[in-house]
């Protein structure tokens, strides 16, 4: 990957919000330089990210219980619809047949 970075600290291309130490092509610091990073520069929104990151599988659930939810109800609108329909058509088929019943006593 080329992508330089990590959650805590992406890159970014404003160089006011860079890390310096992030400056470097190698994606994971080793040995002693790894306890070395200094953060005094940091902004208040960089050091809360960890906060933002912890919130986002909540909202992706909450995003996603509401999709499911509106799923539902339309799924719920169609079985009405077509339950009023089948209705509708058995009552057109009762009121012919009354029709019918009324014409053949007429007749008779």
């Amino acid at each position: 990957m080329s992508v330089f970075g990590t959650i805590d600290r992406p890159t970014t291309h404003d160089p006011k919000k860079q890390d310096p130490t992030m400056n470097r092509p190698s994606a994971e610091p080793f040995g002693p330089e790894a306890l070395t990073r200094d953060t005094a520069g940091a902004t208040a929104p960089r050091q809360n990210r960890n906060l933002e990151m912890q919130l986002i599988p909540e909202a992706l659930a909450r995003a996603h219980m509401h999709e499911r939810l509106r799923v539902a109800e339309a799924e719920r609108r169609a079985v009405r619809l077509v339950t009023a329909r089948r209705m509708q058509r058995r009552a057109e088929r009762a009121s012919l047949r009354a029709r019918r019943a009324l014409a053949m006593a007429v007749m008779h």
